[in-house]
């Protein structure tokens, strides 16, 4: 790719006997919002170590910005901005006092001004003098971001920015994301959040260290087969069983209080599945066809272990 500021061949990522990543293959072009998405132990993390330069990949190659990501990873580090999973800043230092550390150790010129901007713009310009580990959850990824902003890098990588933080302070972290790229910043996101992937140009479903599909979610969920329905009835036990039982299902998952039948034929469903039930004893709340979404997509590439794999699309 001409425009690929991330290019990945064949990495692979071993821990011992552990194989965290498996001959990934994996491009970014400018400007785009790449979703990793998975569960722990996916290969998300692993993965993004390699694209900051912070850990060295056990074979295959990627360039980060033209450059090898390892043996130019001092450079590059003026140039990538890189959010951990966990809280790495100093929590016995104010804010102003993290930020400022940043700057100088990335040799920001101008650093006052810079750090005035993004703690305002983060929302943290009342907290400035509160130590670090005052600061609530979402405060404290707000910070991380501002610090990972501090050098104006080219790309930023957030290894799951959004993992214990409330929704209300999710979807201002995401307005503030979208902003940046606006802007024209890359980012590669990585999330346990079906839901984030929504938010995103291209999404990387990884599950294992593999990659089960690659493109916007919108291609995305027009892999799965079939037809889906919601399904509200009581008991459960009794549900669950009496589903399966239903001819042409093909699998039953529950979601919170409902459940999502996925169905070869959509023909006669509903119907089907109601008098199942009913037969069964349940009690019907609502039965009902919906569109497919990443979640059931998401599992149903899990059981077939990634037969549906796409390329981004053109």
């Amino acid at each position: 790719m001409s425009n690929a500021v991330i290019a990945a061949s064949g990495l692979v990522v071993r821990y011992g006997e552990i194989t965290a990543v498996h001959r990934l293959d994996f491009a970014v072009e400018r400007g785009q919002v790449i979703g990793l998405i998975g569960p722990d132990g996916a290969g998300k993390t692993s993965s993004l170590r390699v694209f900051a330069g912070l850990l060295r990949p056990t074979a295959g190659s990627v360039e980060v910005l033209g450059r090898h990501a390892w043996q130019h990873r001092r450079a590059l580090h003026h140039r990538l901005g890189y959010l951990a999973q966990r809280f790495a800043l100093y929590g016995d230092l104010t804010v102003d006092e993290n930020v400022e550390f940043f700057a100088l150790l990335l040799g920001v010129k101008g650093w006052r001004a810079r750090r005035d901007l993004l703690l305002e713009r983060v929302g943290l310009a009342a907290f400035r003098s509160r130590q670090a580990d005052r600061l609530s959850g979402g405060m404290k990824q707000k910070l991380a971001l501002a610090c990972s902003l501090m050098h104006s890098p080219d790309i930023l990588l957030l290894d799951e920015p959004t993992t214990g933080v409330d929704p209300v302070t999710r979807r201002e972290f995401w307005r503030l994301l979208a902003d940046l790229v606006a802007e024209g910043l890359t980012l590669v996101v990585a999330t346990p959040y079906l839901d984030e992937a929504e938010r995103c140009s291209r999404v990387v479903l990884m599950h294992e260290g593999r990659v089960l599909a690659d493109a916007p979610p919108g291609q995305l969920i027009r892999l799965l087969p079939g037809v889906v329905v919601e399904v509200s009835a009581q008991p459960r036990t009794l549900v669950a069983r009496a589903l399966t039982g239903v001819p042409g299902v093909v699998d039953v998952r529950s979601f919170a209080a409902r459940f999502h039948v996925r169905l070869e034929l959509g023909e006669g469903a509903i119907d089907a599945i109601r008098s199942a039930l009913e037969q069964a004893g349940a009690v019907v709340e609502e039965v009902r066809a919906i569109p497919a979404g990443l979640e059931d997509t998401f599992l149903h590439l899990t059981r077939t272990k990634g037969n549906h794999v796409v390329g981004e699309a053109a």
